[in-house]
């Protein structure tokens, strides 16, 4: 699929067609529908109705959300701290190891900074990314230039690479600011890693965002002598109870929404 966006020159459409596909949007057309056929056709109307309001229901809630990361996404678990220690082990005395953060987006002016941030997605990512250097000594590098949704501005590895400085005091060794998705960050990174001599990735983003990203890079690494290990963050649950799981919110929407869009993302090969 990113193959034909290409080839028709129309890149900059998949954040417009993910928008007309995921929730509110089909359950809202429904809606309408319905609508319109409550007249003509009073049940077959009330039916479509009722289907559009289960669904942005459903659609909306955290229980919904954890449903799709367990059974269909398969989100992998997070690395243990015994892992993290066999890691630094391993690549200790050896330069073949990288960590390796998959921005998220990035503001082009926030002001109460001044200056152009990460999104709070892209942020938390680098912080879990600067924790497992931290923690194994494997130099860092990120990946993301300017998202297709953007338009313009600075690239997000440049802002990374600032606030790793500023805020960490850990920089970041490889920059990839060129990619505009994550089919994108994976061509653009795997070359760069190669030429500089790694042969193990250490692969950072959200769990709902991993079995994407890691097909991703799986497939651009495919004999090149590279494993790309995953190491998902942001896997904590919010627990309020079993009932209030399936009752609409703006977490459950948002968590859900992100969950589809990743879905349609492996199904459409994105």
């Amino acid at each position: 699929m990113n193959s034909l966006f290409t080839l028709l020159g129309i890149e900059t459409w998949k954040p417009v067609l993910a928008a007309l596909l995921l929730p509110p949007v089909p359950f809202l057309l429904l809606l309408l529908l319905g609508a319109r056929l409550i007249l003509p056709r009073r049940g077959l109307g009330w039916t479509i109705v009722v289907l559009g309001v289960a669904g942005i229901w459903v659609t909306s809630t955290t229980g919904f959300s954890r449903f799709c990361e367990q059974f269909v996404l398969k989100v992998p678990s997070a690395i243990k701290t015994d892992r993290l220690a066999q890691l630094k082990a391993d690549a200790k005395g050896k330069n073949n190891y990288a960590i390796l953060v998959l921005g998220s987006g990035a503001e082009s002016f926030a002001p109460e900074y001044g200056v152009s941030n990460l999104t709070a997605f892209s942020a938390e990512r680098l912080r879990y990314g600067n924790y497992l250097s931290r923690e194994t000594g494997i130099p860092l590098a990120f990946t993301g230039g300017v998202g297709l949704a953007a338009g313009q501005g600075a690239a997000e590895a440049e802002i990374a690479a600032r606030m790793a400085t500023q805020d960490f005091n850990r920089p970041i060794k490889w920059l990839e600011d060129q990619s505009r998705d994550t089919h994108e960050n994976a061509t653009h990174s795997i070359p760069l890693l190669k030429k500089a001599g790694i042969s193990h990735i250490v692969l950072v983003t959200h769990g709902y965002h991993m079995p994407r990203a890691k097909r991703a890079f799986e497939e651009a690494a495919q004999g090149q002598g590279i494993t790309i290990e995953v190491a998902p963050m942001g896997l904590a649950q919010r627990v309020e109870g079993a009932a209030l799981d399936w009752f609409p919110t703006g977490l459950g929407y948002w968590k859900s929404r992100n969950d589809l869009r990743e879905m349609l993302g492996l199904l459409m090969g994105a």
